[in-house]
């Protein structure tokens, strides 16, 4: 996602550390699984099954380092896919419309911010060849 101008300067923002946080975020919430007693083997699959979004979103990340597009495409999409599950659990839990919110502002927020960079770079990098 480094792109530089004539002047030698980013063409859009260093995207890599805001990338890599989302990515540390998303396992962050897969730290719920440690509880007393547990084996190591159920630990293991905790983790694995907290984990298979952040899998999924970091091998989008290497097909996008070298195909923008399909960083923007799919970084959007998965926020899209975030939202839908999220009015659906919400829709069918009877939780209040607020949560659905808050919990998409801290999940798909990132994910189209992302997308739009993604997107940014894609036509700075067209417009110049």
């Amino acid at each position: 996602m480094r792109g530089a101008d004539q002047n030698g300067k980013n063409t859009v923002l260093d995207t890599e550390s805001y990338i890599d946080f989302v990515h540390f975020f998303l396992a962050l919430f897969s730290l719920d699984v440690f509880e007393p007693g547990m084996s190591a083997g159920k630990i293991m699959l905790g983790l694995l099954m907290h984990n298979i979004p952040s899998i999924i979103m970091a091998v989008l990340l290497v097909i996008a380092w070298k195909k923008e597009i399909v960083g923007a495409v799919g970084y959007f999409e998965a926020g899209l896919l975030y939202n839908g599950i999220v009015i659906f659990n919400i829709v069918n839990s009877g939780l209040q419309w607020y949560l659905a919110i808050s919990w998409s502002l801290i999940i798909a927020g990132p994910l189209f911010i992302i997308g739009i960079l993604f997107l940014i770079n894609w036509k700075k990098r067209n417009e110049m060849h």
